[in-house]
């Protein structure tokens, strides 16, 4: 493990008031979010898709690194150049996703575990060698009836720390996502309390097994109350929410937090991460995001999969990183932000 390259690459993906895009989403997950688009689901398509957003124009102005998915890493773009190699050439460092999904958690009913541990070791070692510098492992945690349990919350961070071990034993900085999910009903004081818990336990097993901190990023869910539920929140009361609960939980030698958009609209994402930026100065790392559907979306929705709407959509894209590179800063203004193209 060199650890000077590890916080290089860690620092270079939140310098420069910059974030990533999470460009990972599974086959099948791209192919569903294409169906709603009425695109063919193809692995044409699906890289036609990828080589919009790789070669926008413009794209790397807000963007530090992208995360790709395994059949993205081994594409290339339509004038034939690897993916990676093209995001490396404009300046965007290459990611990987890693895990294997989330699957029932054995005697758990309703509770899950990422999976994926068997093979990281050499699969890392190829990643690295088409070019990944990260790589990003998913947790799932779900609020309900007597859920999460301890038990959910101990095996998912376990399974963190080893990822995060065996990424830093190869060179990869290991993104750290632990998602508390915003499905149900629950109110923001009981995402807090789990989003606490999962936090302790999460930094508990990364200090067990020896990962280095500073060679890391975390990427957690912010502090919401759930979709459903009877009583909604502010934008900056999810933000002091959220600063609180990182304060509390999170050591001040992580390189850097960017948040997952969760399934938030794009505008709101923008926004409550501006409103942590913007009311919260003094923060020991630097506030980031990691977004996927809330940079994507709008873009994919003016694509359409046609061929005449690639240069509209990309500078939709472009906007989306751009508003929320704006929102780092604690300068987005969503009165303002009218979608481009």
């Amino acid at each position: 493990m060199n650890e000077n390259v590890l916080i290089a690459t860690a620092k270079a993906l939140v310098a420069d008031h910059k974030g990533l895009l999470a460009m990972d989403e599974s086959g099948p997950t791209c192919d569903k979010r294409f169906v709603e688009q009425g695109i063919p689901t193809t692995e044409a398509m699906r890289r036609a898709w990828r080589d919009l957003i790789v070669t926008a124009p413009g794209l790397a102005e807000s963007i530090s690194g992208a995360i790709l998915f395994d059949e993205t890493i081994r594409q290339q773009t339509l004038a034939g150049v690897p993916f990676a190699q093209a995001l490396a050439d404009v300046g965007i460092i290459p990611g990987i996703k890693v895990d294997a999904g989330a699957k029932p958690l054995a005697l758990h009913p309703d509770e899950k575990v990422t999976e994926g541990l068997d093979g990281l070791r050499e699969r890392l070692a190829d990643y690295a060698a088409m070019g990944a510098r990260f790589a990003k492992w998913r947790a799932v945690i779900t609020i309900g009836a007597g859920i999460p349990t301890a038990t959910c919350i101990e095996v998912n961070a376990h399974a963190l720390a080893r990822y995060a071990a065996l990424c830093q034993e190869a060179g990869i900085v290991p993104i750290v996502e632990p998602e508390v999910l915003m499905d149900g009903e629950h109110s923001l004081a009981q995402c807090d309390g789990v989003t606490s818990e999962v936090l302790r336990v999460v930094f508990a097993q990364l200090e067990l097994q020896d990962v280095l901190l500073p060679g890391m990023l975390l990427k957690p869910n912010m502090v919401l109350p759930g979709l459903h539920a009877p009583q909604q929140a502010s934008v900056d009361a999810v933000a002091d929410a959220t600063v609180a609960c990182f304060v509390r939980t999170v050591p001040d030698d992580v390189t850097g937090i960017a948040f997952l958009s969760g399934g938030q609209p794009a505008e709101l994402a923008s926004a409550r991460l501006n409103a942590i930026n913007a009311r919260h100065r003094d923060l020991p790392w630097p506030i980031t995001f990691s977004y996927s559907r809330a940079i994507q979306q709008p873009a994919l929705e003016l694509w359409k999969g046609r061929p005449d709407r690639v240069v509209e959509a990309q500078r939709a894209l472009v906007h989306r990183a751009a508003c929320n590179r704006a929102a780092r800063l604690g300068a987005y203004d969503a009165s303002k932000d009218a979608p481009a193209g």
